[in-house]
Order: C-alpha cells, then structure tokens, then sequence
C-alpha cells in the first residue's frame, strides 16, 4: 500500500483562512453540495496530471481528460475504491449516491451517474475535511482500478 500524501497546510485550510471563510460543521452541507465541489477538486486533479505529462494540444488534453472525468469512469473508479474506505467515508459516499439530484448526466446511465455523484461527494467530504493527502491516494486507487493509472 502506498503511503498517503503529506501537506505543510492543507488546501481547504489556507483557502478559509485567505478568504475569512468561516468553519462549518461539514455533517450540515447537503450531499449535493459536498458533490459539488468534490466535482471542481476531481478535475483539478486529473487535469493537472494529465498537463503535467506534457505540452500537448488543448484537444488532447480536453479529450483525456473527459474520458477520466465522465460519470462512467467515476463510477468505474468508485467500486475500485470502495474496498479501501473507512466507514466515514463510505457513509459520504452512500449519502451522495443516494441524493436526489435535479439533473441527469449526458450518455450516463441512472446507475452510473448515482456512483459518480456518490464518488464526487466522497471527494467534496475529503476536501472540506482537509484530507487532501488521502483524497489523492483514493484517486489514484481508482485510476489503477481502472487501468488509467499509466495514462495519466
């Protein structure tokens, strides 16, 4: 098992602490809002690795990154990860997946876009919980899961 990234100050930290943003109790944000910005810090991620890897054409970067952030590869991701979750986190988790969400996903299916809602709250929960370290750790357990580690 690889070991979990360690950070000075924790991202979610300095960005409250910039700002003046107050602390709130994560357990009163809404599933759909943990979703949310679970969605933004996903493809933050994967859109730095995927630059990182080299100069390329905003096309290809556009195409490897849509292919690693649609409902299905999130969905794919999520049942390599699901084995390596606390039970916390597998409760963030359930709770996104189980949310009633006003949209529907282009080219996802119901199932599909249900465990990739459940994927970006898990996310969102890890961000806002300053646990940015074991966010990427999961992230990368998904990726290989789904054979997209070597791609990235």
């Amino acid at each position: 098992m690889e070991e979990i990234v360690k950070t000075d100050k924790a991202i979610f930290s300095e960005i409250r602490q910039y700002f003046h943003v107050q602390d709130v109790d994560i357990r009163t944000y809404s599933p759909l809002a943990l979703a949310y910005i679970g969605d933004g810090i996903y493809d933050l991620v994967i859109r730095s690795v995927v630059v990182g890897h080299g100069n390329v054409r905003p096309g290809q970067l556009h195409r490897h990154t849509s292919h690693l952030v649609k409902a299905y590869s999130q969905s794919e991701m999520m049942e390599a990860i699901l084995p390596e979750l606390t039970e916390e986190e597998e409760d963030y988790y359930r709770r996104g997946r189980n949310a009633k969400s006003p949209t529907m996903a282009k080219n996802a299916t119901v199932a599909d876009y249900r465990r990739a809602t459940g994927f970006e709250a898990l996310m969102g929960y890890l961000y806002l919980t300053d646990q940015f370290g074991r966010l990427l750790y999961l992230i990368n357990v998904g990726l290989r899961g789904i054979g997209a580690d070597e791609a990235v």
